[in-house]
């Protein structure tokens, strides 16, 4: 049990952690090892995000400090919250590569939804999943590129092979 200055410290700890983030995402980690944890732990440092378990409770009391109105209480289960400083799809891919591997070996690891603090809006499950499951940044710009050069190759082949016709054989076509 906590006493009154331990949980103090964990609502300004939590207050902090907020103020630094852009994104909240929560996670029910119940049926899950504590090596996962320590996985999660370090994929989300490298995205710059940090994983943290504190009660609900003293959770809802630094969002409510922080300004923001959200029940933590609604969710079940142990919660996690995933401070995200970046953007939330730089660290949906690890989160959900994590729980696909974790559900493979019958551990839960269910992500509850997701706070976005600068839109003041919740996210749920299902909108966090589509976001986890869309490729990289890097992977869509690539994807841009290609479709845009892709009529720009095809114009230039065509002025290519134009080129190369004979200069008598494109007279008699303009007569023609």
């Amino acid at each position: 049990m906590l006493t009154k200055a331990e949980k103090k410290e964990q609502v300004s700890l939590g207050l902090d952690k907020i103020k630094q983030s852009r994104n909240l995402v929560f996670a029910d980690f119940t049926s899950v090892d504590t090596q996962s944890i320590e996985k999660l732990k370090r994929e989300m440092k490298k995205t710059g995000a940090t994983f943290q378990v504190f009660k609900k409770r003293l959770m809802k009391i630094a969002l409510k400090d922080a300004g923001i109105d959200f029940d933590t209480l609604q969710f079940g289960g142990q919660l996690g919250t995933v401070f995200v400083k970046g953007e939330l799809s730089d660290v949906a891919a690890p989160i959900y590569k994590l729980a696909k591997e974790l559900a493979k070996a019958k551990r839960n690891f269910n992500v509850l939804g997701v706070y976005d603090i600068k839109q003041k809006s919740f996210l749920t499950t299902d909108q966090f999943m589509v976001i986890a499951k869309l490729p990289s940044r890097e992977v869509l710009l690539a994807q841009l590129v290609g479709v845009l050069s892709g009529p720009i190759r095809a114009f230039m082949h065509i002025v290519d092979q134009l080129s190369k016709k004979p200069a008598d054989a494109a007279k008699t076509e303009a007569e023609t």
